[in-house]
Order: C-alpha cells, then structure tokens, then sequence
C-alpha cells in the first residue's frame, strides 16, 4: 500500500539466511528495494493486529489495498457506500450485502489509513475512467 514519505528509522534485526534470500527475490521480482519490500511487508503484518477485518490484497491495477475480509470490497468502496448512505451504517451494510460490523471495521481502518484509502480511492477512478475510454473507443471502432 502506497504510504506518505515519512522520515525513517533505523533498526536493526536478526534475519535467517533463508529469510534475507526470499525478500531479494520478492524485491527483485518487485521492483523495489529490499527496505522498501520489508517496510511494506511489516506494515501489512501488523495492521491486522489492530484491524483483524482489513487485509492488504493486490488489486487490479496491481497496487496492494485494503480489502474487507469475507467480501470482495475494499475499504475505499465501502467508504464511498457510507458517504452516499449519509453515514447510516446500517443501510449502507444493507446496499453492500454486508453485516454492519464489516462496514464498522472500514471505518475504523478508514480513521487511521485516511490519506492511503483516498489515494487508492483516486487511482482507482482514474483506471475505471481509463477502462471505459478503452472499452468505448473499441466499441467505435466496430461500429
């Protein structure tokens, strides 16, 4: 998931042979720097420890988001729902199919990861626009 710079901190940690192997891989596999994969990597582990119903998942643009365990929605869409729902948890639990406290656990992530939610919020409606663009530009051309 995408996070703010912010100044880092150094530390130091006893890591297997093994362990040192998979991330170089994973990073080069990724794209990113083997600190970049670990602070990522560590981020997404704790997280759940204090938000058990949010789980970090790769989306469809291949960015890492915040997903609602148990269903296919992501925090950004749950939120969206809320906001058009006028903050009624309970309908916009109704609208999504979903039980009130998975939307309740949204918000809670919601309150902590604001300005990562809204970026992923973003990302995504500029690849939906995008895909649309697409899909009706090949829909002119067989007309």
């Amino acid at each position: 998931m995408p996070e703010k710079q912010q100044p880092s901190v150094q530390r130091s940690f006893r890591l297997s042979s093994r362990t040192i192997e998979l991330l170089d891989a994973a990073a080069a596999a990724g794209g990113e720097s083997r600190n970049a994969l670990v602070d990522r990597l560590l981020g997404e582990a704790v997280r759940p420890e204090h938000h058990p119903l949010v789980r970090s998942r790769r989306g469809p643009a291949g960015r890492r988001q915040p997903l609602v365990v148990g269903t296919r929605l992501y925090v950004h869409q749950v939120m969206s729902t809320l906001r058009a729902s006028r903050g009624d948890i309970d309908e916009a639990a109704a609208y999504l199919g979903i039980a009130p406290r998975l939307v309740r656990a949204a918000v809670e992530y919601y309150a902590e990861f604001a300005d990562e939610v809204d970026e992923e919020a973003a990302v995504a409606e500029t690849t939906e626009g995008d895909e649309r663009a697409r899909w009706e530009r090949q829909r002119r051309a067989l007309a």
